[in-house]
């Protein structure tokens, strides 16, 4: 099975109970594809309650987390760089996550597509599409 970096959105999906980020989250987990991005974790980690703590530390503890190494920075840059010539401004974030999974070989997956220069490499999910879901990995 395909590997897949899980952007934070889907993350935060699942963790507020959203039944397509169940389906696609148990489906990785199950063939040990899922992978996070340690900036994702610490954006999960940012932005949760008092009251997320547990399931939060549950959900970056069953993932895979990948690092940001200099190989994924120098993509990320180069990533970051391309795009602004084009006149499109990306977060560092974004690229780094986008440069993880292509340095990583991963898909991406997101409901987020405009946060992401390279559109073969994304899993774009919506809201409630479990058929995409089950189609797209």
């Amino acid at each position: 099975m395909q590997t897949v970096l899980v952007d934070t959105d889907i993350a935060i999906d699942f963790l507020r109970g959203a039944e397509y980020a169940g389906v696609i989250m148990k489906k990785l987990w199950n063939s040990n594809a899922a992978y996070l991005s340690i900036l994702s974790a610490y954006e999960l980690f940012a932005g949760m309650k008092e009251d997320e703590v547990g399931d939060t530390e549950n959900f970056i503890n069953a993932c895979n987390i990948e690092p940001v190494t200099i190989a994924i920075t120098r993509k990320a840059g180069e990533a970051y760089r391309l795009n602004r010539k084009k006149g499109v401004t990306l977060t560092s974030i974004d690229c780094l996550i986008y440069a993880t999974a292509v340095v990583r070989g991963h898909r991406i997956a997101t409901k987020n597509k405009d946060h992401y220069p390279d559109k073969k490499i994304l899993l774009v999910l919506q809201s409630g599409s479990s058929e995409q879901v089950n189609a797209g990995i």
